[in-house]
């Protein structure tokens, strides 16, 4: 359990008039001021588990709160906690930015807040375009604009499902510097993605669902060091025939014998000993080389294994 929990799932299951059961006994803790990033598959329950935390989807069982409000007991104090970005651009197009995120705050009972609205619109880049028709905003804008209107009444969590959907790398990168601003004032931030390198370059923790079921949550680089795998290649000086026998059986040789390569384990093995080791019985053995070169797996690969491990 997190020490200071903003988001608390426990026991949560849905099932669909259907029989379709799209969450199976989910426990999940997140922390008061992480970045989470909620990873999985089409159809592995993303949507579903944001919708009920949300308010947007009623659970068969179990219980959430967020910051310290039962979303279903007392649904209007969790509500007003949370801030929702959905995926689709849906907005209205003929409103101005200005009185579309103003009329957003005003949703939640807020005064109106003059003071409030211009700070957000001009920590998202949108104060020049506060007049502007919402029809007129590029794709990019329009999506600072669904962040702008989620944080209208300064909710202390707020979920992005897909944030970066659809939008050019530069705006991409543009947007996660949005997100690390938002957490430095103090703002949960949950996003789902299916840009994976987008959770390795933001997230704090990780979580992957799959099949309704929460497989692993863990600390983003904690489970990069213990599920993922370092390869290393060493350039050879002169061509081998074979792999040198009793140094390492997982030792592969390039079919024009010039490369050894291996795969070292993160979960049971301290790269820079294994790699210092090989370096030393290569030497042993007389076999000079020019390079040695590792690679780290990245979050995709280690996604792709777990995922694909349960197919």
């Amino acid at each position: 359990m997190a020490a200071d929990p903003i988001v608390v799932v426990s026991g949560l299951e849905k099932t669909y008039e259907t029989g379709f059961k799209a969450l199976k006994g989910i426990d999940l803790a997140i922390e008061r001021g992480e970045i989470f990033a909620l990873l999985g598959p089409n159809g592995a329950g993303k949507t579903t588990l944001i919708g009920i935390i949300c308010g947007l989807v009623r659970p068969t069982s179990g219980t959430v709160t967020a910051d310290g409000h039962d979303i279903v007991r007392d649904y209007r104090a969790a509500r007003a906690a949370i801030g929702l970005v959905p995926q689709e651009l849906a907005t209205d197009t003929f409103e101005t930015v200005w009185n579309t995120v103003s009329f957003s705050r005003g949703l939640f009972g807020l005064p109106a807040d003059r003071a409030e609205v211009e700070r957000v619109l001009r920590e998202l880049s949108l104060w020049d375009k506060k007049d502007a028709k919402i029809k007129t905003l590029s794709g990019g804008m329009k999506r600072r604009v669904l962040i702008a209107k989620a944080l209208a009444h300064e909710p202390r969590i707020l979920f992005l499902d897909e944030p970066t959907a659809g939008v050019d790398v530069e705006l991409r990168r543009d947007m996660w510097g949005i997100v690390r601003r938002l957490r430095e004032r103090g703002v949960t931030i949950i996003l789902t993605t299916h840009y994976i390198e987008e959770a390795e370059e933001m997230a704090d923790r990780i979580g992957v669902i799959d099949k309704g079921e929460l497989i692993l949550v863990e600390e983003k680089h904690r489970l990069m060091r213990s599920l993922g795998r370092t390869r290393v290649s060493v350039g050879l000086r002169e061509a081998l025939i074979a792999v040198p026998p009793g140094i390492d059986d997982r030792l592969t040789l390039s079919s024009d014998g010039t490369t050894l390569s291996l795969v070292l384990d993160g979960e049971t093995e301290d790269d820079d000993d294994s790699i210092a080791a090989l370096v030393k019985a290569l030497s042993a053995r007389g076999i000079d080389f020019k390079t040695i070169n590792t690679t780290r797996s990245s979050l995709e690969e280690i996604f792709i294994d777990l995922v694909g491990s349960r197919s």
